[in-house]
């Protein structure tokens, strides 16, 4: 099998995080789209994710699924984009928590705020991400230190971390605050990620989702 860079996605889902990695790379990659309903439940898509979800990823004889791990592999796949501190490099602690915290307590809380749930005090200690305010505070104070997550340079955390960021102030699943929208304009004003937006919304109207938000939106 070719080590071409197969990417399966929707334009309304959170493959967009995903493009915008692609784009930061800037090797060749071709994309299938996968409609929501049977065609993201059938056999053959379900063979490259058995969760029925998307984005994944094929390269090569590699299938990679989750968009954390997507980004890393990327990352470390194509060192020559420099959107990952070298292998040995003290910044890989600091990258591998921001990339993981934000697979884990962002995703958790912005997903139980979504749907209305807040963790009993009593059962804080049970819940990864303790609470929303502790988990927001942690992030914003992460934010605020410097341009980017990690060192001074911009890398595959902040593709991931701020595309959370960027969907959840959009959806009102992370509060607005001026450290967030400072952040996020730095990095989303980047050539890559105007790239990917540009080409997932112009994908939008061919592929709508029932029901869905208006353009740009993250259902999942």
């Amino acid at each position: 099998m070719s080590d071409d860079l197969v990417f399966y996605t929707h334009p309304m889902s959170r493959g967009r995080l995903v493009r915008w990695m692609l784009e930061e790379l800037g090797e060749p990659y071709r994309t299938e789209i996968i409609d929501y309903g049977p065609a993201m439940k059938s056999g053959p898509y379900l063979a490259v994710n058995p969760m029925g979800k998307v984005p994944a990823l094929r390269h090569g004889d590699t299938i990679v699924t989750e968009c954390a791990a997507i980004c890393a592999y990327l990352a470390d796949a194509f060192p020559q984009a420099g959107l990952a501190p070298a292998a040995g490099d003290r910044l890989r602690g600091p990258y591998y928590r921001w990339l993981f915290f934000g697979a884990g307590p962002i995703e958790a809380a912005a997903s139980n705020k979504m749907l209305g749930f807040e963790v009993p005090a009593a059962r804080e200690a049970m819940m990864g991400y303790g609470t929303y305010a502790r988990t927001i505070d942690t992030l914003e104070k992460a934010v605020s230190r410097g341009d980017y997550l990690v060192g001074d340079s911009f890398s595959a955390a902040d593709v991931y971390v701020g595309s959370h960021i960027g969907f959840g102030m959009q959806f009102g699943t992370i509060e607005k605050r001026p450290g967030f929208e400072r952040y996020w304009q730095r990095i989303a004003t980047r050539p890559a990620a105007v790239r990917a937006k540009e080409i997932d919304d112009a994908l939008i109207p061919a592929h709508p989702v029932p029901n869905a938000p208006a353009a740009g939106a993250n259902p999942g």
